[in-house]
């Protein structure tokens, strides 16, 4: 309850982090399968709670191309989770991550563009399907072109709303569910709730800078998370 609380103000505040911080504890307690699935419906939950608040800071052009780019990753991502081993995914998508994080520390910058535009929405619906952290490739992307603050947090819970919600369905569909994930999940909400709150007010209060510095802290902890995770 604690770590979900702390990662549902890091989404309100940020729009993005709950899979990033809730992810590594939820396997701690739940088999892979549970905790994705727990992780996507409090996602999802948060992004539905947040839509009518943040609808004038959305991309919306932007939110379209990431979904049509998300279409062809998503089943490619429940591909990966059945098929190929976890521990070399994540040790690829942690090197991969640390790499990208350290060039934009060092003032490495991309221009945006449309196709690029659909490989971070086919990336994103890869990483959601395949390990439940849609995030780092649309903070990487987004970090890159330098998008202010409220139109990130804004168009990534819009994405959200349509990644989660397909994901779900989809590992309900190939994994299967339990009881133990809508219950844990249900059990999870009056937390969700309070975190919602502090973490409206908290956006509030961090200016662009400390949020850029945010999101690089959140990129290297990620990266570093996933290589320890897989080696151990």
């Amino acid at each position: 309850m604690l770590f979900i609380l702390c990662a549902s103000i890091l989404q309100t505040s940020t729009g993005f982090g709950f899979s990033i911080l809730a992810t590594p504890f939820l396997l701690l307690l739940f088999p892979p399968k549970e905790a994705i699935q727990i992780n996507l419906i409090l996602s999802l939950v948060i992004s539905l709670a947040l839509i009518a608040k943040i609808r004038r800071d959305i991309d919306f052009n932007l939110v379209k191309r990431f979904v049509v780019g998300s279409i062809p990753g998503l089943p490619l991502g429940i591909l990966i989770f059945t098929l190929i081993d976890m521990s070399l995914l994540k040790i690829i998508i942690s090197l991969i991550i640390i790499m990208l994080t350290v060039l934009l520390i060092m003032k490495y910058r991309i221009r945006q563009s449309l196709m690029r535009d659909f490989l971070a929405g086919g990336l994103s619906g890869i990483l959601t399907t395949s390990i439940g952290m849609p995030g780092p490739p649309l903070l990487l992307y987004f970090s890159g072109t330098e998008t202010r603050k409220e139109k990130l947090r804004g168009t990534t819970l819009a994405f959200y709303l349509f990644i989660y919600l397909v994901s779900l369905g989809i590992q309900v569909e190939v994994a299967g569910t339990t009881l133990t994930v809508w219950k844990s999940s249900f059990l999870a909400l009056p937390v969700v709730a309070l975190g919602l709150v502090l973490g409206q007010a908290l956006f509030s209060k961090i200016n662009q800078k400390i949020f850029q510095i945010l999101t690089y802290a959140l990129l290297l902890f990620t990266g570093i998370y996933l290589l320890l995770e897989s080696f151990f």
